[in-house]
């Protein structure tokens, strides 16, 4: 009982950090010049005036009533699902790599039942919400091959770990050996989620695909 506990303890710190960390403040940068406070103001108007414009077009009134956006309204729903993969895949790992001490079969079915929802999730993320992309230049497509490759990775890894986990149950009794066996699988599924997510963000990020649509081929509608 102790162990299921403890089990669910991580579960919940994992999650909340991950939670935590998409609220975390950055410092601003130092190598800026101190200005006076007329062109501070200037620039806070400017800044406030092209964000309106940047999420309304000009001359629509601000709808105060609606800040929560429905699924619609999102030009594709595969960031809203590929995450509960990256989490749940990575929580699964470290609780197997825990088990290999406790070798408690409660524990283990715990870890089926994430590893089989994050698996579940993975492959959605990747066939039927994979949004296409239009115009994007060379680099940005190197990109997104990298990130479809380790996308596939993720998926088939976690496929085979899932199947392992099953014969370790059923076949093996959980033994100690079949349980490192299902570890090192998903060692493997937890990098390629985590090198999935980082080409993720960089696509996002750093060559700008995705957000408000840009480069994704809407008439898809993933």
């Amino acid at each position: 009982m102790k162990t299921t506990i403890l089990c669910f303890l991580i579960l919940f710190a994992a999650l909340t950090s991950a939670v935590a960390h998409g609220g975390k403040k950055h410092k601003k940068d130092s190598s800026k010049h101190p200005m006076d406070s007329t062109m501070k103001m200037g620039e806070e108007k400017e800044h406030v005036a092209g964000d309106t414009v940047h999420h309304h077009d000009e001359g629509m009134e601000v709808d105060e009533s609606k800040v929560k956006a429905d699924l619609g309204d999102f030009p594709t729903l595969h960031p809203l699902i590929v995450h509960f993969a990256i989490v749940l895949i990575i929580v699964a790992a470290g609780i197997q790599l825990l088990n290999l001490y406790f070798m408690k079969k409660e524990i283990a079915w715990i870890i089926t039942a994430i590893l089989f929802v994050g698996v579940l999730a993975a492959w959605v993320a990747g066939r039927n919400f994979h949004p296409h992309t239009h115009g994007i230049s060379d680099h940005a497509q190197l990109v997104l091959d990298q990130h479809d490759k380790w996308a596939d990775w993720t998926t088939y890894s976690g496929i085979i770990a899932l199947i392992l986990q099953g014969v370790n149950l059923f076949v093996y009794k959980d033994k100690r050996w079949a349980a490192a066996v299902v570890a090192v699988v998903l060692a493997v599924s937890s990098f390629s989620v985590a090198s999935a997510g980082h080409y993720g963000s960089q696509l996002v990020h750093i060559e700008g695909i995705g957000p408000q649509g840009k480069f994704l081929e809407m008439e898809h509608n993933h």
